[in-house]
C-alpha cells in the first residue's frame, strides 16, 4: 500500500521548513492586486467553473488532472485566464469556457479563487527523498535548477512575479504540466523559463518533484 504525508507533519524533519511560511501564508491572504469583486467572481465561478474546479477551488474527487485554483495567486490565475482567451495557452475543457469572458469577470474570478483556502494534499513515502533533492538542489549533473529558486522553499511562489503556488497541488497535474511543457506543448511561460526547466527532467524526476510538491501543504 502506499504511504503518504503531510511534509509538515513531523515526519520528515527536514522538511519542516515549510511550516512558517504556510502559517505566514495562511494569516495575511494573498493580494488582490488584480482588482475584481470575489463576490461577483464566486457567482461567475458557480456557473462555469465549479465541474471542474470546485466552488470551493480545490478540484473534484477522482480528477487530480484538474488543478486546484484556491489560494493561487491572483496575478497568476488573471494571466492563464488570458492566456487561454488569447490561445497563447490551449486546452480542450480551458479554452471554451475563456474566451467568452469579459476582462472584468476575468479578475473578478482571480479574486474570488485566490481568497479560498487550499485544501493541501501529502506525498509519497517513498519518493520524498528524491522529489525534495530535485526541488532544493534541482540536478546539477543534467542542468535541472531548483525549483525552489523561483517558487521558494515552502511552494508559495510571488503574486508579484506571477510564479504560481505550486505547494499543495495534485501531484497528477503538476506531472502532467511539467510534461506538457517539456515537449513544448506548453509555452506560455515568459523566456522560456519552465520549458528549459523541464527540458532535462526524467519521468521518474518529474514523479517525485510533483509528489513532493503535492506534500508542501498546511
Amino acid at each position: 500500500m502506499t504511504m503518504k504525508t503531510s511534509l509538515i507533519a513531523g515526519i520528515f524533519s527536514s522538511a519542516m521548513f515549510t511550516l512558517a511560511g504556510l502559517n505566514v501564508a495562511s494569516a495575511n491572504p494573498l493580494p488582490t492586486d488584480v482588482g475584481g469583486n470575489a463576490e461577483k467572481g464566486k457567482e461567475k465561478a458557480g456557473q462555469i467553473c465549479q465541474a471542474c474546479h470546485g466552488l470551493d477551488g480545490n478540484g473534484v474527487p477522482g480528477q487530480p488532472v484538474w488543478p486546484k485554483l484556491a489560494g493561487q495567486h491572483p496575478r497568476y490565475i488573471y494571466k492563464q485566464l488570458q492566456n487561454f482567451k488569447n490561445n497563447d495557452r490551449w486546452n480542450a475543457q480551458m479554452t471554451p469556457m475563456a474566451m467568452p469572458l469579459s476582462d472584468e469577470e476575468m479578475r473578478n474570478l482571480a479574486a474570488y479563487y485566490s481568497s479560498l483556502p487550499q485544501s493541501g494534499g501529502a506525498a509519497e513515502e517513498a519518493l520524498v527523498a528524491k522529489g525534495e533533492r530535485i526541488y532544493r538542489a534541482g540536478n546539477p549533473e543534467t542542468g535541472v535548477p531548483a525549483c525552489s529558486g523561483c517558487h521558494g522553499p515552502a511552494g508559495l511562489g510571488s503574486n508579484l512575479a506571477r510564479f504560481p503556488r505550486i505547494a499543495g497541488q495534485h501531484s497528477e497535474y503538476t506531472a502532467q504540466t511539467l510534461g506538457y511543457f517539456r515537449s513544448a506543448e506548453r509555452a506560455n511561460d515568459p523566456n522560456g523559463m519552465m520549458r528549459g526547466v523541464s527540458a532535462n527532467l526524467k519521468d521518474d524526476e518529474i514523479e517525485a518533484v510533483a509528489s513532493y510538491i503535492e506534500g508542501l501543504s498546511q
